[in-house]
Parts: C-alpha cells; structure tokens; sequence
C-alpha cells in the first residue's frame, strides 16, 4: 500500500497522503479512498491498456476542468502531466434511480454536459471499433462471429450518421457506477474517461441501454432532455445509436478478455450472449 501514493504527492497535498483502502467496482482503472490534510479523496491509478482501450486520457484531462468549473462532476484536485493518475475530491451519495424524478435530474444534467466548451476530441466510431480490433485476439472462439457482426453494424453506422447534428462534449459512460446523487439533491457524473465530441443521442442511447429503461422511461427521459415532444426520426435515431453502443460494449470486453484482464470462460459466455442479442436487433 506504500507504494500507492504518487511519488509527486506534494503538487496536491501539503501532507504526505495515507490510503484508506482500495475502491471495488471499477473494471479498468485502481482507485483508492486516501486521506490527505484532513480530507478524504480519490486516487485513480490509470489502467495500464489505456491505448488498447482507446482511452485518451489529456481529453479527459481537459474535459473534467470544465466539467468541474460547472460543478457536473467530483470537485478535481490534480491530473497529473502525464496522464498517469487523477485525484478527486471523495462525494458521499447513493446511486442514480431511474424513477421520474431521476430520470427528469439525469436529462438536465446530460444537457448541461451537451453545453460544454467544445475540445478536440472528436468520438469516431470506426476509428474506435478499429483500434479496438487491434486489441483482439483473432484466434478467440468469439472472433468469426464478432467479425460477421461488424458487417450488420454498418448500416446503423450510416443511419447515424444521417441523423447527426452539431457535435457537442459527451461523456460517453453514464452508467449506474458513474452517477452520484448526494443528500444535497445533487448529481455528479464521475469517470469522465470516455469523454469526447460527438452526437448527443449516443449519450442518451448509453443510459437507455445502460439502465435498460423501458419505452416509457426512454419516453420521459428524451422528452425532458429534448424539451419537446418526441417524434418518430428521435427513435430512429436513438436505435442506431443503442446498437453501435451495444457493438463498441462487446468489442470493448473482447479486447479486455483478449488483454488477459478478463480472459476468463464467464467472460467469453457474457461476449457471446452479447453478441447473440445484437443479432437480434436486426431480425426484430
């Protein structure tokens, strides 16, 4: 545990910080709960397949000190130069609820998140799903029909494409772990990693897929977000968007399973399930 800390702890901590303890849940960085002058914060250790994941972590960098100068996300204490470990301030809350209330909070902030300054990050989803595939073993048992599932994704990818408007900052990642509602009546997004310009309904496509809302809870969700009623092309478009994010999830854990992080036969199972539901989407 000593070997923990930063050795350039003090740029953030008049103190040598202690841990506290290691932090569960996350599936790709370490984090841990330290103490550091009398406050309790948040050491991410960055994952070592940063590249493999097509993270790009000065984004994230940049987009949390603008997230942060809004109050979206855990107060930032440091992000180190090279990109190595982030400190956060420690939020204490529960997680994110998907009834009406939620849902209505959840919309507002994902807007505030959409008005963002834009940065130079752009989320190109073949560009991505390439250097995904980089990462993969072509020898997998999954692989041939990863490969043919590649091939059915394409035409959502156009259909996307069609729908698109004037990109905007995403954060990409809005699932339950990421998601704090404090006592205060506040929500934060946390985990910025993922964070780049793009469509906004990919944002909306991940929660909808992520929280597996009903057509209802879509309903209320797109409405409050768009502040209009929601129409037939809001559909479409959000459809396309649910299945490319559905794709980029297998890829992503196929290159995990194929790094040895996750190179487990449940983790093989889950890919193939995954992939065996996408293929419905388009038989359905």
């Amino acid at each position: 545990m000593t070997d923990i800390i930063p050795a350039d702890w003090s740029l953030w901590s008049m103190s040598k910080p202690e841990v506290i303890r290691p932090l569960l849940g996350g599936l790709t960085n370490k984090s841990y709960l330290i103490s550091a002058g009398g406050s309790t914060l948040v050491l991410r250790q960055n994952s070592a397949i940063s590249a493999a994941l097509n993270l790009n972590r000065q984004t994230e960098a940049q987009v949390l000190t603008l997230a942060d100068s809004e109050g979206l996300c855990a107060p930032l204490i440091h992000y180190d130069s090279d990109y190595q470990y982030m400190v956060s301030r420690y939020v204490t809350g529960r997680h994110w609820r998907a009834d009406d209330h939620g849902l209505s909070t959840l919309a507002k902030l994902l807007a505030r998140v959409h008005q963002l300054p834009a940065v130079d990050s752009y989320l190109d989803i073949e560009h991505k799903a390439r250097s995904y595939w980089r990462a993969i073993d072509e020898d997998a048992v999954f692989s041939s029909d990863l490969s043919a599932l590649t091939e059915r994704v394409a035409e959502h990818i156009a259909g996307a494409k069609s729908f698109a408007g004037i990109p905007c900052v995403c954060h990409n990642d809005l699932l339950l772990e990421n998601l704090i509602a404090t006592d205060e009546g506040r929500l934060y997004a946390i985990d910025w990693e993922y964070a780049a310009m793009g469509d906004s309904f990919y944002d909306l496509a991940v929660i909808v897929e992520g929280h597996a809302l009903n057509e209802q809870q879509q309903q209320l969700l797109l409405a409050e977000y768009l502040v209009r009623p929601v129409n037939t092309a809001d559909w479409r478009r959000l459809t396309h968007w649910r299945v490319i994010y559905g794709y980029l999830t297998v890829l992503w854990y196929a290159v995990q399973w194929s790094s040895g992080i996750m190179k487990t036969a449940d983790t093989s199972r889950d890919i193939a399930e995954q992939i065996r539901v996408l293929n419905t989407r388009f038989t359905s």
